[in-house]
């Protein structure tokens, strides 16, 4: 079956602009809808793909996380490229890490934090997602089982030093919280894995600014955007981008 690969996708309008990233193994699927919701509300989106996302698992596996996180700076330069003084960041699961780093290290009008993760990812869990994602990827490809079942246990004798680097970047993100001086929102899915929903409470108790606000969606899972109660977690992202008032909280 022949490949459709994701592209990047910048949707313009107004001078308010929103960064757009998405999670490890993901691509720009994950965000394109709140793009365009957003977008029809006037703000000005652009999300950018991760180097060796929407492609083979294997090149997970060799690329460094510095890609992705030059990635998603890149990705803010851009829309300051155009003139926009004024940008808000929102992300889901490594994108909700990039988006608090870049609240951490950028000035930023504002951050979504959406399913991030700050402490307790292990390498092996990590390389699961990898393999989860293979074998997703190579069965649409059109691949026997057999195959897809055999490619999939070759991950297993690749290297995974980088798994390790994409650790310690979640782990300095989490120590960075207390430079964020932005308003933040942190939103999780009520169904996914405990550790997020331990990592939301940690985001939101360690944000210093008072204009922060922690929301639980009880029937959605990992990613907020494409999940059940993905009307009001939009809804709420525009809310929150309305009460920001580009540098200012009600």
């Amino acid at each position: 079956m022949k490949m459709i690969p994701p592209q990047p996708f910048t949707y313009r309008a107004g001078k308010r602009a929103v960064l757009l990233l998405h999670g490890f193994t993901g691509n720009t699927a994950d965000v394109r809808k709140l793009g365009r919701y957003l977008h029809e509300k006037g703000y000005t989106c652009h999300a950018p793909l991760y180097t060796g996302h929407g492609g083979a698992a294997e090149e997970l596996l060799e690329l460094s996380p510095e890609n992705w996180w030059r990635d998603a700076e890149e990705g803010y330069r851009l829309l300051i490229a155009e003139g926009h003084t004024q940008i808000a960041v929102a992300g889901v699961s490594l994108g909700g890490v990039f988006a608090l780093r870049l609240g951490a290290e950028y000035p930023v009008a504002g951050v979504v934090s959406m399913c991030a993760p700050i402490q307790g990812k292990s390498a092996e869990e990590l390389f699961e997602r990898i393999v989860g994602y293979a074998r997703q990827y190579k069965t649409f490809e059109g691949k026997m089982p057999d195959t897809v079942q055999a490619e999939v246990e070759a991950l297993e004798s690749l290297p995974r030093e980088q798994l390790s680097v994409l650790q310690d970047m979640i782990s300095e993100t989490g120590r960075q919280l207390k430079d964020i001086e932005a308003p933040v929102a942190v939103m999780q899915g009520g169904l996914d894995q405990q550790l997020y929903l331990d990592s939301a409470k940690v985001i939101y108790e360690n944000v210093p600014n008072p204009c922060k606000s922690y929301t639980v969606y009880p029937e959605s899972g990992h990613i907020l955007t494409l999940g059940a109660e993905q009307a009001e977690v939009f809804e709420d992202v525009y809310r929150f981008l309305q009460t920001l008032q580009w540098g200012e909280c009600d």
